[in-house]
């Protein structure tokens, strides 16, 4: 057995005024209360919310807060994500501290909420870091997993978990969670879907198991959500089958086909040409009316 102990938190976060000084409270808590977690994961922009008026250069002054924590507590942390600025360019940008106060990664969102989320560039790079004793680790966020690219290539880096801070206040939360229990069950990995709740989300975070069984689902509240993992349950289900069954990403890596959708031309394919420019539906659109805009008016 190769147990660790991973705690989500879904806070009650703002829009308006910055969330840091709660996230370090609740930190406190969580910590007094369950002294045996090593590792602590925040949702998808829970420093600042989700306004990009809130965007600033990386190293933040933030970063030197949530590495103190991390230190401090001796765990693990992912402190959520922020709009990073580089340049003329803004990203959503997560990063992970060690228990030393080091950061060993920024990663940055590849799938931003088009056309809703405006104004941000995808990122390219995967992020993947090991835990001495533990296991491997893989990071994405939020709209990302409704690829199933992004879970495959980290599993295919080794990741056994994936954690996924969320920021999802919309309906679509009940098909997310779905998402997150097929991610799981077609990698064969943990998944720990941590989603905000009030300004940055509507809760119902979720943990699933390599067997794409729900471990937990949170309600929409704040909740601190601790659980203790096992990566022996990744490597036999990665060896010998999900539930004795499929052997999913051997298969994959001996796989006969290559998926040509893939290749740069596969953008240009006449369907993928056909469905039109990626932007927010107008009033009347959904209805199959004109809008104002394109009457002229």
């Amino acid at each position: 057995m190769k147990p660790f102990a991973i705690a989500g938190m879904q806070l009650d976060l703002s829009a308006i005024h910055e969330n840091v000084t709660q996230m370090g409270v609740r930190l406190d808590v969580l910590m007094s209360v369950y002294p045996w977690v090593q590792m602590v994961v925040f949702s998808e922009l829970a420093p600042f919310g989700p306004l990009i008026k809130n965007t600033r250069p990386f190293p933040a002054p933030e970063e030197e807060i949530f590495r103190g924590w991390a230190k401090k507590h001796g765990i693990w942390l992912l402190p959520g994500s922020m709009f990073e600025t580089e340049g003329d360019k803004v990203y959503n940008t997560a990063m992970v501290i060690d228990p030393n106060g080091e950061v060993v990664g920024h990663y940055r969102k590849m799938f931003p909420f088009r056309p809703y989320e405006e104004g941000v560039e995808s990122g390219t790079e995967f992020l993947v870091f090991d835990v001495p004793d533990a296991g491997r680790f893989g990071v994405s966020i939020c709209y990302d997993l409704w690829f199933p690219e992004t879970a495959r290539t980290l599993a295919s880096m080794g990741a056994e978990v994936i954690l996924h801070p969320t920021l999802t206040g919309t309906i679509d939360r009940d098909v997310e969670l779905s998402i997150v229990r097929a991610s799981a069950a077609q990698n064969q990995c943990f998944i720990f879907g941590i989603n905000g709740f009030g300004d940055c989300g509507n809760g119902r975070s979720i943990i699933v198991g390599p067997a794409g069984e729900v471990l937990y689902q949170g309600f929409s509240a704040p909740e601190m959500i601790p659980l203790e993992i096992d990566f022996e349950r990744v490597r036999r289900s990665r060896e010998f089958g999900l539930r004795g069954l499929g052997q999913q990403l051997k298969s994959f890596r001996d796989r006969s086909v290559e998926f040509s959708v893939y290749a740069p031309e596969g953008r240009e394919w006449p369907y993928l040409k056909s469905l039109g420019e990626l932007i927010k539906p107008e009033r009347g659109s959904q209805a199959g009316l004109h809008s104002p805009k394109e009457l002229g008016q």
